[in-house]
């Protein structure tokens, strides 16, 4: 190696032709474990010595610069021993570099020459010019660039090197002034950005004589600039700024150049916010914003002097459009206030001022401007979550507020606003919230809800009142105590109705119903919550359902509202949004009272169980259609139960709801049957079990299929059966989808079973889908498209003309359902197929192909340019189509 190393050395004085392959033998050596000590330096000294860089060709730089990387990595302390004169002759080296991708390796030598404490002697200065020459990179990639580089990469890789050390401050931070006065927003960009990155490691020392100049530039910019990214990084720039001298430790007798810095931003923007008409009024709120968010002690002393202009200011503007927006200024100081969370009693001017504060707020809250009730709505949350700062009787005077303006205030958004404060304060106050408001809506509630003769009960004001009480109600349940108190008042309100039995009460139903489901869904973090909440409301539900439908098998001329499908879907998803966060083990619990309630009729769990007769609901009997629609409640519990739940007797339910599904003339009540059935399969272990009970259901679908006055619920349950299996990659799932695809020529179920297409690729609202733990793959639908649109296109090529469009409208479904990615890639193959679709006379497949094309013109417009004649004469003989499909083609 010695002899290799003194060759190679010798040979650098050569002819210029030879220096290129020297460098190559240079470059292994220099990644030689045995190298002996000493020998590194003296490579490097002699190609300092011997080689002008900057002549050779960009790979043989390179090749220089790998020499010197491997040594820094594996040679650092011999280099180290060079002392300044390894950092000059880098410098020799680098200086006039303009490729690229040698320039992002020489930045980076540079950046570890300082950072890991190279001597740089008296070649600061030239070391800083030799980088800072660049800056601002001005750098475009050539089209098709083999190599990668962008400009944000040389960007972020010179500016790691000129915020690396507070020894350039002096050379770097004139360079910055002066480009940020530059006409060019990416300089200035660049170069508050990095001013940014160097106050993180620069001190008073450093930045001293520059704040007056740099302060003038910051100030000057968010005044005048036109642009928002530029004002966002000065804002950013000059938080850094006050962060650094916020940092630094203050000796006895050195002048605080923090307080000096903030009196300088004070003196500037104070007396702009005397004046919320004019423009300057918010770039002058967030440049002290900016400087007061950097340090609690810049916060105090920033809001010592501006709070009390703001609050001054509020009361001599009566305008409410001046009032909103003095208000947000001083909203935007409340919220900086939350970075530090409490409030300290000696020094905050925060507290000082509580009441004036309190009192502009609540003043907002009932001004008839809804936009300043709005920024009034902000503030009061804000103050809420400054631990400490409101006292209990401001705390009260809070809630009677929110609780105006949710039920009272005719403006929705404020109403809105109003709610979602309530959620956001409740945890942080459960007493007061649970003390004041709860009972305060609950007398609301019942106060709007009359049934007494001669009342219309449905009257607008009324009906609203009852709906805002029902939204605050389930709004304010954010947090355990509060749920206890609400959900008992939501029961109550939805047996008062249930037995209100008026016209419209089935919609109050689905009210109180919406608003149950909003608790449950608060309540799904909570283990404790979500156990107390299940217990409470799933039996009490049950029990309803159950009640009203053994009175129908009774007395069928009693009120139905409870059966209705738009009421049993409401309590389907508030009984599933309770049952999908259970824990196994109270899961279990649960699921061993709800299934023998519908297998044995078992109702004793049930609140208030007397029912006139028993509840019986897979029992045969044209009484018991009634009992039959209440199955949706059993399978919105069972198919939301984590999948490793037991379900007690499951194979006799599955028989139970299969022949239900298969027997039963009410459609709702034989599709929720399916969907049941459906649920269950897919979480079912796989297994003989499993088996038996699919080749059941094969068995009961195919004669109905084939024949028969039930042919529409055994295409139902089949579709269901094969989406469950579908999703889930069972064996079964080719075999039940090929049944489907040979339903597509049937003249009476063809376009239902085309449509069907649509229910197996979509997500499922309320079974089939993973939040309620279905068995769903990944890439399913992918996995899909390639088993079964080949077989649709053959299917459409051999079909007569009475059924060609439910092949399209099937392959539309599938194509509309599948990642758009994988849809492009297949394009080509597809395209003539879409293009005939929207030929079809068929209203829904036109629709269809049409919402398909549509995405796919801005998304892969170099396969769609190709047939742009065809596509523009078929989008326009669509627009006068008598199927009405104008403007999806337009």
């Amino acid at each position: 190696v010695l002899h290799l190393v003194l060759f190679y050395e010798n040979r650098l004085q050569d002819h210029h032709l030879v220096i290129p392959s020297v460098l190559q033998g240079l470059r292994a050596l220099s990644m030689c474990e045995v190298l002996s000590p000493g020998l590194a330096v003296s490579v490097l000294k002699a190609i300092f010595q011997e080689v002008h860089v900057q002549s050779l060709l960009q790979l043989d730089r390179h090749t220089v610069y790998s020499i010197i990387t491997n040594f820094m990595s594996t040679r650092e302390e011999e280099l180290k021993g060079l002392g300044a004169d390894f950092t000059f002759g880098f410098i020799q080296v680098m200086d006039g570099e303009k490729d690229p991708r040698n320039l992002l390796v020489a930045f980076q030598i540079v950046r570890d020459i300082i950072t890991k404490n190279y001597a740089l002697g008296p070649f600061v200065e030239e070391l800083f010019e030799v980088t800072s020459c660049y800056f601002p990179i001005d750098f475009t990639p050539p089209p098709n660039d083999p190599h990668g580089i962008q400009r944000e990469d040389l960007i972020l890789s010179l500016r790691a090197v000129l915020a690396s050390t507070p020894q350039f401050a002096e050379f770097l931070l004139p360079l910055l002034i002066e480009k940020m006065d530059s006409d060019l927003q990416s300089a200035k960009l660049d170069s508050l950005q990095t001013l940014a990155a160097c106050c993180a490691i620069y001190g008073q020392k450093e930045l001293q004589e520059f704040l007056p100049s740099l302060w003038s530039s910051l100030r000057r910019e968010v005044f005048q600039t036109a642009s928002e990214k530029v004002e966002a990084e000065c804002l950013a720039a000059l938080h850094a700024l006050s962060t650094c001298l916020s940092c630094s430790v203050l000796s006895s007798d050195s002048e605080d150049l923090l307080d000096s810095f903030l009196s300088s931003i004070l003196q500037d923007c104070r007396h702009h916010l005397c004046e919320p008409d004019m423009k300057l009024v918010w770039p002058s709120a967030k440049l002290l914003q900016a400087a007061a968010g950097a340090s609690l002690r810049a916060y105090h002393r920033v809001t010592s002097c501006v709070l009390p202009l703001l609050l001054e200011q509020y009361t001599k503007h009566p305008q409410s459009s001046q009032r909103r927006t003095i208000l947000e200024m001083l909203l935007g100081f409340l919220e900086l206030q939350q970075k530090w969370g409490h409030v300290e009693e000696d020094e905050s001017t925060l507290l000082s001022l509580r009441a004036q504060v309190c009192s502009v707020v609540f003043s907002a809250l009932t001004d008839p401007s809804v936009q300043l009730q709005l920024v009034g709505i902000r503030a009061l949350t804000v103050l809420g979550s400054l631990q400490g700062f409101l006292s209990p009787s401001d705390l009260e005077l809070v809630v009677d507020h929110l609780i105006r303006l949710a039920l009272r205030e005719e403006d929705s958004q404020s109403s809105e606003a109003a709610m979602e404060a309530a959620g956001f304060l409740a945890p942080v106050y459960p007493k007061v919230f649970s003390g004041r408001m709860v009972p305060r809506l609950e007398e609301e509630l019942q106060s709007g809800v009359s049934f007494s003769e001669g009342e219309e009960e449905s009257s607008g004001d009324r009906c609203s009142l009852r709906q805002r009480c029902l939204q605050a109600l389930a709004a304010v349940s954010t947090h355990s105590s509060i749920v206890r108190e609400t959900v008992p008042v939501l029961l109550q309100h939805l047996r008062k109705v249930q037995k209100g039995n008026k016209d419209g009460s089935a919609q109050a139903v689905v009210s109180v119903c919406q608003s149950l489901r909003h608790v449950a869904l608060q309540c799904q973090q909570d283990p404790e919550s979500c156990w107390f909440y299940h217990q409470a409301v799933v039996p009490c539900l049950l029990a309803m359902a159950v009640q009203a439908a053994v009175q129908e098998s009774a007395r069928p001329q009693l009120d139905k509202a409870l059966l209705e499908e738009e009421v049993l879907a409401a309590m389907v998803s508030v009984i599933s949004a309770a049952t999908t966060h259970l824990s196994p083990e109270l899961a279990a619990q649960s699921v061993s009272q709800v299934v023998p309630l519908f297998l044995d009729g078992e109702v004793s769990f049930l609140p208030q169980n007397s029912f006139p007769c028993s509840f019986q609901p897979f029992q045969d009997g044209e009484c018991l259609e009634a009992q039959r629609r209440v199955v949706a409640l059993l399978m919105a519990f069972v198919c939301s139960l984590p999948s490793n739940v037991a379900i007690p007797q499951q194979e006799r339910l599955l028989r139970e709801l299969l022949a239900l599904s298969c027997s039963c003339n009410c459609p709702f009540t034989a599709t929720t049957a399916a969907k049941c059935f459906a649920g269950l399969v897919n979480k079912h272990p796989a297994g003989q079990q499993l088996d038996e009970i699919l080749q059941l259901a094969v068995n009961r679908m195919e004669p109905s299929l084939a024949e028969g006055p039930r042919r529409m619920q055994a295409l139902t349950l089949l579709l269901w059966v094969t989406k469950a299996l579908v999703l889930r990659y069972h064996p079964l799932s080719s075999c039940l989808t090929d049944k489907l695809l040979g339903l597509l020529g049937d003249m009476e179920l063809g376009p239902a079973a085309a449509d069907g297409f649509s229910l197996l690729m979509a997500e499922a609202p309320d079974v089939l889908h993973k939040g309620c733990h279905a068995d769903v793959r990944i890439m399913f639908r992918q996995r899909f498209f390639t088993d079964n649109v080949p077989k649709l296109v053959q299917g459409f090529h051999g079909a007569g003309p009475d059924v060609k469009a439910n092949y399209l409208k099937g392959l539309s479904h599938v194509l509309n359902h599948l990642p758009k990615p994988v849809l492009v890639t297949e394009l080509p193959t597809l395209l003539s197929l879409l293009l005939e679709a929207l030929s079809c006379s068929d209203r829904v497949v036109q629709l269809s192909t049409l919402g398909c094309l549509q995405p796919l013109l801005l998304e892969a417009p170099q396969i769609m340019s190709l047939h742009v004649d065809t596509l523009v004469t078929k989008f326009l003989s669509l627009t006068s189509s008598p199927t009405m499909v104008r403007v999806s083609p337009l």
